[in-house]
This record gives structure tokens, C-alpha cells and sequence, in this order.
């Protein structure tokens, strides 16, 4: 088997492992904070997910490592904030077809609103790093960008944008708490994110509810079902399908990945610390 290369779509399906996913530095003006962040009813500090992640090669699915992801409360700039954390590790025997090795950092508000972002990822013999820093003056959400290319050059750039900006662990955090009650298949919801590069065009879609059983534990549960999409180019592209429990933690336990190469995925393998009785499990 060649070996593969990974490019820039590569960081995205991590995130959203989740997915995706986690927050910035800053001072916030009361009101946009209100206006950019959410109530949380979904996790609380302590929650500790693991998946195990596959790729598929060939019409072959290899089992190429785990994620973890940690959420707690804790302290960013002196004030209360969410710290989450997400770090992969790729399976060594499988690292010269398919290397991942993410860590990825976020610090959001209390009410979810982002602060700061950092992704460190090994894509090959490449590593890379993204860093966000998040500010809302005169009720606008203003950007710091910083940027280490592989090659060790570094670049910076500011942004500000009229409407809220998320990045890849913060968006994460976010969908969990929405209310799917009153949607109806197919309905979307704008969520613009940016890495230290650009931002997309991108939204979520929700494609309806589903049982889905998770294969090591033969757990089952019931789950509501919403496509991560970016337009670029003209066109639309359904970058993750993410499973998420249908009770008040919605918790992700399925993500399906389409990459330019092939396709991954990512599967729930333990939980602990959750918020919420998991009444989405099917006994």
C-alpha cells in the first residue's frame, strides 16, 4: 500500500471528532458574550469521553488509534472558564499509512462563548500549529490568528467579523447543547468557523433520528443525526455525519468522516462523568 499523505482536510475530520473539539484570550463586552454563547444543560466538569478511530483503505477498515476528550471548569486569564481538551493517538504499526497525532486545546466562557484555541497536528512528517484568540469590542467578535507552518515559518493575522466565529472544539461544545425538539429533517443551522487561515462557510444539518449500537459494547442508543457541511468553491460538501445521544448530554457516538482519500470513523468506547442520566439507552 502507498503511503498516505495528509493535507489540510485531515485536521477537520479530528474535530469535529469530536469530533471535533474548546476555547480564548480576552475581555468581554457583557451583551456579545450573551449573544455568542449558549446555556449549557449537556455536560459538566469531570466528563471524560474515549472513541476508537478507523480509516478505511481499500474497502478495508484499520483501526488506527483512540481519542480522548476532557472537559472541565477551571480558570483562563484569571476568570472561570471551560477547558476541553482533545488528543488522538494513531496506532504505530499503522503510522506509515496513516499518521494522526492531534491536540487540540480550547478555553470558552461559562455560557460557551470562545476564548482561545490552539491545534497542534502531526499530519506525516508535517506538524503545524493553529492558534485563535477571541475578543468581542464595540459588539464585534475580533479575531488574533497565529500560525506555524511546517516549516517553521510563523504568520499572524487579525480579523473582525459582525456575526459570531467559532473554531473546531468550540462548535463542538456548542451543538451539544441545542434544543432538537422542534427541528424537522433537514433543517440547518449557520455556524461559521475559522482556523488561523480562513474562515468557512459551514453549517449543520439536521438529517433526522436513528438507533445506532455500538459494536464493542453492544450498547444501543437513540440518536439524533446532524451533517457538518462546507461550501467552498461553489459547491457543498458533507465533511462529518455525527450521531449524538437523544437525551440531555448529547453525546457523539458515531462520526462518520469523508476525507479527499477515503473515509474514517470514529466510535464511543467509554464515558464517564456525564451530566445527565443517559435515558437515550436502549436496555
Amino acid at each position: 500500500m502507498k503511503k498516505i499523505q495528509n493535507n489540510s482536510n485531515n485536521k477537520r475530520w479530528m474535530v469535529l471528532v469530536m469530533l471535533t473539539l474548546i476555547f480564548c484570550h480576552l475581555s468581554l463586552s457583557p451583551a456579545r458574550a450573551q449573544q455568542c454563547g449558549i446555556e449549557n444543560t449537556a455536560f459538566k466538569s469531570g466528563e471524560r469521553l474515549t472513541y476508537d478511530l478507523y480509516f478505511n483503505w481499500k474497502f478495508v477498515w484499520f483501526k488506527v488509534g483512540q481519542a480522548t476528550m476532557n472537559t472541565d471548569l477551571t480558570t483562563f486569564d484569571g476568570k472561570k472558564a471551560w477547558r476541553s481538551s482533545l488528543v488522538t493517538g494513531g496506532n504505530k504499526k499503522l503510522d506509515k499509512f496513516f499518521t494522526m497525532r492531534d491536540t487540540l486545546l480550547s478555553y470558552c466562557n461559562p455560557d460557551l462563548s470562545p476564548l482561545y484555541f490552539r491545534k497542534g497536528a502531526r499530519e506525516g512528517k508535517r506538524y503545524y500549529v493553529d492558534e485563535l484568540w477571541y475578543s468581542y469590542p464595540q459588539s464585534t467578535c475580533k479575531l488574533r490568528m497565529h500560525r506555524i507552518d511546517a516549516d517553521g515559518e510563523e504568520h499572524w493575522k487579525d480579523a473582525r467579523y459582525k456575526d459570531c466565529i467559532y473554531d473546531m472544539m468550540s462548535i463542538f461544545l456548542r451543538a451539544r447543547n441545542f434544543n432538537a425538539a422542534s427541528m424537522k429533517e433537514g433543517d440547518k443551522i449557520p455556524l461559521p468557523i475559522s482556523d488561523a487561515k480562513r474562515l468557512s462557510n459551514s453549517w449543520l444539518q439536521f438529517r433526522g433520528r436513528e438507533t445506532f449500537k455500538v459494536d464493542d459494547t453492544k450498547e444501543k442508543f437513540r440518536c439524533l443525526v446532524f451533517s457538518f457541511i462546507e461550501r467552498e468553491d461553489g459547491k457543498n460538501r458533507e465533511l462529518i455525519r455525527f450521531y449524538v445521544t437523544d437525551d440531555q448530554n448529547h453525546i457523539p457516538v458515531r462520526l462518520d468522516l469523508n476525507l479527499n482519500f477515503g473515509s474514517a470513523k470514529a466510535f464511543l468506547k467509554n464515558y464517564k462523568g456525564v451530566r445527565s442520566e443517559m435515558t437515550s439507552k436502549i436496555k
